[in-house]
């Protein structure tokens, strides 16, 4: 989000515009904005690597939020706009932070966090008017400091914090080097690479700017001198508007978007040319086989897919051809070192499923919270891990199958439910599916799956019965569903990850143990 680089040569250029409106900033206006919030944050006392966060949706003074921080070397936080006050109390708590920025959409549930947080001294509200000496309208704020940058600019960066489907969200926190703004993170200049992002390139961006990835691609764009098209929501017809009207190059998506665009009717998406992508990114959750498939036919061999964690322990990639000779998946290992093992820390023999442990790419640790960054620690101290589940084959390719804490266990069998949910996405009648272990005296879990129907679809027992049989005729019985439940709309945030805890945890009940 920093400007300055191309604020001479650009001045005039769109840095950014909103789909829904057009209202378009400048490379002038957004380091005007990112210039004088520096200059309020440092009036207020915040020096380099102190903490402020962010709670909006996706809007026009977003990026301006996070530039400020990022010129200031201070370190930001992006929360979930979809929180509740509670929640986002204790991430504004967690993360120290001394100023929140919100928008007047979320000011009801900003006042009632800062009620239980004594340590934000201010709420700047973009978008709404002021209520006395802590809360502040942003531009009645800024308005009498220097459109030009501080004195003591340097690098500041984000301090985002894990999704919480395992429990209380964790601030993933790295070193921050000492150095000026105009010189990007290492991670940016190799993505900047891997993606083939150029100077002056327009992105489409379709997610919330409050999650990792997006953060990374429009901060690319910004410091590549491009444009960027910034949805406020994504709706699937909108998008391939939006990619006849404006002609990106690049975007990143989730798997849950594609999806979503190719059950739109045949004439609604040969009706927009989308011709310009050169490359379409995804990640955040595993794409079904199937639907990647069917992205491919569509848009031609663009599709690249990574996976990486938050936390930055390793990253893999691969783009559409290594992925067709690699059906399923996520790319080799590009940073750093990948080891799968058992429960015994042992090696896995390839093609069979293990936790994944790095030998981190770079150093993290969860924010004030030494225990569960042990928690993460191989005993050596020389790996770490996330839980999640996957397995190589003999190319080297990583293959990932679930998460360590939604294998279920049935009969004394390991299940990992992927493989069902990945199929129930392709049936024409599913918008949706979840599979997870519920309670089975007799076999520990069986298989539960929760489908949220396709709208206009009747979800009865007929239907069940339908996806029963679909599953079977699929996959080996083991893997199916004993049973099947239907829900209005998945828990499933923006950026694609869904709360299967949420959903899981329904069936346990109030059970200390996951396992009977």
């Amino acid at each position: 989000m920093y400007p300055g680089t191309h604020v001479a040569a650009r001045a005039n250029q769109p840095a950014f515009i909103m789909a829904s409106t057009g209202e378009t900033v400048s490379y002038a206006e957004l380091e005007a904005r990112t210039n004088r919030l520096a200059h309020f944050l440092r009036s207020r006392g915040l020096n380099r690597l102190d903490h402020y966060s962010i709670f909006m949706e996706n809007n026009s003074r977003y990026l301006e939020s996070c530039g400020a921080g990022e010129r200031a070397g201070l370190y930001f936080t992006c929360i979930n706009s979809f929180l509740k006050a509670d929640e986002l109390a204790y991430i504004l708590d967690n993360s120290e932070s001394r100023v929140l920025i919100f928008s007047e959409e979320k000011r009801a549930v900003a006042l009632e966090a800062m009620k239980q947080c004594p340590r934000v001294e201010v709420g700047l509200v973009v978008d709404g008017p002021g209520d006395g000496d802590k809360i502040l309208n942003l531009d009645e704020a800024v308005r009498d400091f220097p459109s030009t940058p501080i004195a003591d600019e340097s690098l500041g960066t984000a301090m985002l914090y894990s999704s919480g489907t395992t429990g209380r969200p964790k601030g993933i926190v790295r070193p921050l080097p000492e150095q000026p703004p105009s010189e990007g993170l290492p991670l940016f200049h190799f993505l900047n690479q891997l993606w083939h992002y150029r100077e002056g390139l327009t992105y489409l961006s379709p997610a919330p700017l409050y999650h990792s990835a997006p953060q990374a691609a429009v901060n690319l764009v910004i410091r590549d001198g491009g444009t960027a098209i910034i949805m406020e929501k994504f709706d699937p017809e909108h998008y391939l508007q939006l990619v006849e009207k404006y002609r990106p190059t690049h975007s990143q998506l989730v798997p849950t978007m594609f999806s979503r665009m190719l059950k739109l009717p045949d004439e609604v998406r040969k009706r927009y040319d989308v011709s310009s992508l050169e490359v379409a990114i995804h990640a955040a959750a595993p794409c079904p086989p199937q639907v990647k498939e069917q992205m491919i036919e569509w848009w031609g061999p663009i599709i690249h897919e990574y996976y990486g964690a938050t936390e930055g322990l390793g990253f893999t990639a691969c783009d559409t051809p290594q992925w067709q000779a690699h059906r399923g998946t996520v790319g080799k290992v590009l940073l750093g070192e990948l080891h799968v093992l058992d429960e015994n820390m042992q090696p896995c023999p390839k093609e069979t499923p293990g936790t994944l442990w790095f030998k981190t790419a770079t150093p993290f640790e969860y924010f004030n919270d030494p225990q569960r960054t042990a928690e993460t620690r191989s005993a050596d101290g020389s790996m770490s891990t996330v839980g999640d589940i996957g397995y190589v084959d003999d190319d080297g390719f990583l293959y990932l199958t679930d998460r360590a804490t939604f294998m279920i266990v049935s009969g004394g069998v390991n299940i990992y439910p992927q493989e069902c949910e990945n199929l129930l996405i392709t049936h024409p009648k599913v918008a949706d599916a979840a599979v997870f272990g519920v309670p089975n005296e007799d076999l520990g879990e069986e298989v539960k799956a929760v489908v949220q129907p396709m709208p206009g679809v009747k979800a009865d027992q007929a239907l069940a019965d339908e996806l029963t049989a679909f599953c079977q005729a699929n996959l080996s019985r083991q893997k199916c569903p004993r049973s099947i439940d239907f829900i209005d709309e998945m828990p499933r945030l923006p950026t694609g990850k869904l709360y299967k805890r949420l959903l899981r945890d329904r069936y346990w009940g109030d059970r200390k143990s996951r396992i009977v």
